[in-house]
């Protein structure tokens, strides 16, 4: 496919905002925008539109999804497929972490290799596969749901609706830790800056407090690298990739989590294990889906 004859549009179906970029047929970006989500499908429309150029035909258009059961899911594609009629919406929606691997592999962190695990925790964890170069989607498209890894022989309310890693190391679970050892008589510097209105507090505010030295957030950080490891090894060990790439705050915190994760990781796996395998952060960081999401529909139409 020829880059100035066609749009190549890829989406990413968040919590909080969708993530909508233009790419060429080379990866680039040409246009990115990120709509915040006030109402799913129409928000989801307006970031399509903003990134769409109104001289081109739009060719291919991917849709990912943090979670194939988002409200949005269902009427973002419907609305697209009554405009884009054909292959255009081929292969439907796919999950955020595999088409963050698929990006990562085409243009990204792990460029030309074969086997690749990606792997990330941000307001979600994700992860996908690639097996002998293409996406492994499993039997329901469900491989990789890495939210629902069990970690913990402890069984909580939280593990049940979300999964034990998510309820561990996405945002919200960092937020409740956080607030779990202030409650448990600790004192954070994050409870200063929200004056003691706990449900005020972020992952962003834990992740500075921790850069800023402060004792409780810097445990929570640890904690939370040590579920990562844990996971990290644990996907490693099922697949035996050639390449492991960390996203979401794995990349844009690596100054508190990669090092820490890749220790966990390391003492977690045989020695030869680790020795093969290279562990690299995301270079794609939030449009890694989006981007993929729009690699895997041009891939569909022949």
């Amino acid at each position: 496919m020829s880059d100035t004859g066609h749009l190549m549009i890829g989406l990413e179906l968040q919590d909080a905002s969708t993530v909508a970029v233009n790419i060429d047929s080379d990866g680039r970006v040409i246009a990115r925008v990120e709509q915040p989500l006030t109402d799913p499908v129409a928000s989801a429309i307006a970031a399509f539109d903003a990134v769409a150029h109104p001289a081109l035909p739009v060719v291919t258009v991917g849709i990912a999804a943090t979670a194939l059961d988002l409200p949005a899911c269902e009427p973002v594609l419907k609305q697209l497929a009554a405009r884009y009629a054909g292959p255009a919406l081929e292969p439907g929606i796919i999950a955020s972490g595999t088409a963050a691997a698929v990006a990562e592999t085409w243009v990204g962190a792990a460029r030309g290799a074969s086997e690749v695990v990606y792997f990330a925790a941000a307001e979600r964890t994700s992860a996908g596969l690639i097996a002998r170069g293409q996406p492994w989607l499993g039997a329901h498209g469900r491989a990789a749901a890495a939210a629902w890894l069990a970690l913990n022989p402890v069984e909580r309310e939280d593990y049940r609706k979300h999964g034990c890693l998510e309820a561990e190391v996405a945002a919200a679970g960092i937020v409740r830790r956080l607030v779990w050892r202030v409650k448990a008589g600790d004192r954070s510097r994050v409870q200063d800056a929200v004056g003691d209105e706990l449900g005020a507090i972020t992952a962003d505010m834990v992740l500075e407090a921790a850069r800023g030295g402060d004792g409780v957030a810097i445990s929570v950080m640890r904690d939370t690298a040590k579920y990562l490891g844990m996971a990290a090894a644990n996907l490693v060990a099922a697949t035996d990739p050639e390449v492991l790439v960390l996203g979401g705050i794995m990349a844009s915190a690596a100054d508190l989590l990669f090092d820490q994760v890749k220790t966990e990781l390391t003492r977690r796996l045989s020695a030869a294990t680790s020795a093969a395998l290279v562990v690299v952060p995301s270079a794609l960081g939030r449009d890694a889906a989006a981007i993929g999401a729009a690699r895997l529909a041009a891939a569909a139409i022949p």
